[in-house]
């Protein structure tokens, strides 16, 4: 290890992941660069993000901030039958917030000349004891450490671990954002200040809200966010991922490329399904998106000098809301772990086997939870 230089980390993907890595290993005192794909600013793929103590951990740690508030706080949790009739009320106080708060937030930290866009890996190569990624451009990087939180397109995942693909669940996620105004009054004082549900034999739902543009929490000019979880066979997934443009998407409907023909077959069933406070917000939704629910656990998340971490090493379902949370606790150990090597003398590679030992028992618990509580919830024998 060379003892005059920082070490060097470079990290695939630009998502929350990637961010989240990225700026607590700059914490840490490594020097870091950031590749993302996309050419063009990322598009929220989820909408809302529960705010879990291990994302505001790990930004702490790494001194990003947050606005304030960070959210949209909610107190009680409550279950709606058909009818709105609430079932079930309980006290449980959190915080809401979105995608694009914390996207934005992690890459104003990071300085732009560490952020590469348009830059789409391909593969690596050892030199000595150091890792070279190498991308399609033509472009290579030499760095101590390669790490991939590309989510769970992951192509460094797809490089090391082919075998490993993600498996879908029998069941999708249809996803919504209406603006604050333009949910009718009756369903919105029924939802504001709430984190609600509403399960059927085979579906469920919820919804909360979360900050607008600009990333406001001010009355009036945020969002709802919702999520409408119904089961579609094999089949009918191959087809509703033909976009409108009749291209195939591989994982997702992100906003603005859903069938028309699929949105108004979406909007027809939400009576036959939904009650009139759910059913609202469909109604209100002029883009609704998708995301097919999948399981995916690799069996390794360190080779070498290569990791990988958050949803490119294991993808729990959304019913834990801990998909950002385990990237940031995945990332934040990592940085803790790595933080002294370069100056004591430690290696990084003893380093790394005791991170993936702990991150791997993090990782099976929370999949198996998902498991455990999306086959509940919907109704799916195992």
């Amino acid at each position: 290890m060379r003892s005059i230089e920082k070490p060097r980390a470079v990290v695939i993907g630009g998502s929350l992941g990637g961010l989240l890595t990225a700026s607590t290993m700059r914490a840490a005192g490594w020097d870091v660069d950031v590749f993302e794909t996309s050419p063009n600013q990322l598009e929220s793929r989820g909408g809302g993000v529960v705010l879990q103590p291990d994302v505001l951990d790990a930004l702490d740690y790494a001194g990003v901030t947050l606005p304030n508030p960070p959210g949209v706080a909610s107190g009680d949790r409550i279950y709606l039958d058909r009818n709105d009739r609430v079932v079930e009320q309980l006290y449980m106080p959190q915080m809401q917030t979105s995608w694009s708060l914390l996207h934005r937030a992690m890459k104003n930290a990071l300085p732009a000349q560490h952020l590469h866009t348009g830059e789409t890996f391909a593969d690596f190569h050892m030199d000595g004891e150091r890792i070279v990624a190498q991308f399609e451009s033509g472009r290579s990087e030499k760095a101590d450490l390669l790490i991939g939180a590309d989510g769970i397109r992951s192509t460094l995942r797809r490089r090391l671990l082919p075998e490993i693909l993600p498996v879908y669940a029998g069941y999708v996620a249809w996803r919504g954002l209406v603006d604050e105004p333009d949910l009718p009054r009756v369903a919105a004082d029924m939802l504001r200040d709430r984190f609600a549900f509403q399960h059927g034999d085979g579906y469920s739902g919820l919804c909360y809200l979360i900050p607008g543009d600009n990333d406001s929490t001010v009355f009036g000019q945020r969002r709802w966010n919702w999520v409408w979880y119904r089961q579609y066979s094999a089949e009918r997934l191959d087809e509703l991922l033909v976009d409108r443009n009749g291209v195939k998407r591989a994982f997702s409907l992100p906003p603005g490329t859903a069938k028309r023909a699929d949105i108004a077959h979406l909007r027809e069933d939400a009576p036959k399904w939904l009650g009139p406070t759910f059913r609202a917000l469909v109604e209100a939704t002029d883009d609704p998106f998708m995301q097919p629910i999948v399981d995916l656990r690799a069996p390794k998340m360190v080779f070498g000098r290569a990791v990988l971490l958050g949803d490119a090493a294991s993808v729990p379902r959304p019913h834990t809301a801990g998909s950002t949370a385990k990237a940031a606790a995945n990332a934040h150990a990592l940085a803790q772990a790595l933080a002294s090597t370069w100056q004591s003398g430690a290696t990084i590679d003893s380093a790394l086997k005791r991170w993936e030992n702990q991150q791997l028992q993090r990782g099976k618990l929370m999949t198996d939870l998902g498991i455990s509580l999306g086959d509940r919830v919907m109704n799916l024998a195992r």
